[in-house]
């Protein structure tokens, strides 16, 4: 008698039987709808009975199968995998006309190599070793988008580059007069809360007046530049990137090549122009507004009067201080731009890799942005600024 392997939970459902028809030979009887939507039985359970009962070959019977999709080639093709490690024998004899040049077909076309992903994983030593060789190919290529940017600047000097000025004018307005609404927003708030944070130290000391130069000090030197760079970096550098990244998926870029035009000529050039240029504009109107932030603190909160607060911020303010956030506003803006440029110039052709570039663009700038505020500030300290 036939022993069931999987009981049937509904009609039609996909069934699995063994037999025992001659020594060392068993017969699996398929029976049912072996379909990928609805449960079946499972391989295990003949590895099972070929562990427990010594077998040597197996049939099939499949003459109470009502249907079957891919779901019953995938278990036929488990099994024949799973009995040659047995060894043991597979006889198709019983089995549709259909699935049998299935399988032979599945077996004629070899698997090709390296179809499979690799499950092992490196060992520390190649992770590190390989994400070293990236930094360094990363390095290397910024070097060289930094040479290229300085051969383009040196056609500029000598009236050689070719670029149509309406676009310098275009990314000037995008830059500049479309940039002060949130440089206005961020940097009246940042005034507002150096202010505030400061007068609760000060209160102790009863010096709250100067409060206002803490603010005109701290906006002049550090965060007026610093606060506008990085608000540009994700406004301006991550749009360079979408835009540069968008014409080479588009193949612009390569059209600009063939008809004899520099992309970093025609691209490049304007846009580090354009946000070197408008930094230190920015950077001084952030001073402004972050100074009348300050001011709301000082006159609303603890009550100075407006002159005594505008008398201490004019004390407070030197040309030397001033000088300091116009050099760091300018840098700031340049590492902005060739970063912003230099990911969107080196951007995949496909939607994702334009979103990727743009990212990338804005973390890399910030991070360069704080890596030379922290190098401004051992030379300023090495020259006594």
């Amino acid at each position: 008698m036939p022993k069931p392997a999987a009981p049937s939970e509904s009609a039609g459902a996909a069934t699995l039987a063994f037999d025992r028809p001659e020594h060392e030979t068993l017969a699996l009887r398929l029976g049912g709808r072996w379909r990928l939507t609805a449960p079946r039985p499972g391989v295990d359970q003949v590895i099972s009975e070929i562990r427990r009962v010594p077998t040597r070959r197996i049939t099939f019977d499949a003459k109470d199968l009502a249907g079957w999709d891919t779901a019953l080639l995938t278990f036929l093709a488990r099994l024949e995998d799973e009995a040659r490690g047995q060894s043991v024998q597979i006889d198709r004899g019983g089995l549709p006309t259909g699935i049998g040049r299935l399988m032979t077909l599945a077996e004629t076309v070899p698997e090709k190599k390296g179809s499979r992903s690799a499950v092992e994983r490196a060992s520390w030593l190649a992770r590190i070793g390989t994400a070293t060789l990236r930094g360094a190919d990363g390095g290397v290529a910024f070097l060289r988008f930094i040479g290229e940017v300085t051969l383009s600047l040196a056609r500029l000097v000598t009236l050689r580059a070719r670029f149509r000025r309406s676009d310098l004018l275009r990314v000037i307005q995008e830059c500049g007069a479309q940039a002060l609404p949130i440089v206005t927003l961020i940097s009246f708030l940042v005034g507002l809360i150096m202010a505030f944070v400061g007068s609760v130290q000060l209160e102790q000391f009863g010096a709250t007046v100067y409060v206002a130069n803490l603010v005109v000090i701290s906006m002049a030197r550090e965060m007026a530049a610093m606060m506008t760079a990085i608000i540009m970096a994700g406004r301006t550098g991550a749009a360079f990137a979408a835009q540069l990244g968008t014409m080479k998926v588009t193949e612009e870029i390569d059209a600009l090549t063939t008809m004899g035009l520099d992309p970093m000529d025609f691209l490049v050039l304007p846009r580090m122009l354009a946000l070197s240029a408008m930094m230190p504009l920015l950077a001084i109107y952030s001073n402004a507004v972050g100074i009348v932030g300050g001011g709301v603190v000082g006159l609303g909160m603890l009550h100075l009067a407006p002159a005594l607060y505008w008398h201490q911020t004019v004390h407070a303010v030197t040309l030397r201080l001033f000088a300091t956030g116009l050099v760091k506003a300018v840098v700031f803006g340049v590492i902005v731009a060739v970063c912003g440029c230099l990911r969107g110039m080196q951007s995949g052709n496909s939607a994702s890799s334009v979103g990727e570039a743009a990212t990338s663009a804005v973390v890399t700038s910030i991070v360069l942005i704080v890596v030379a505020d922290g190098l401004f500030a051992v030379i300023f300290n090495v020259l006594g600024i």
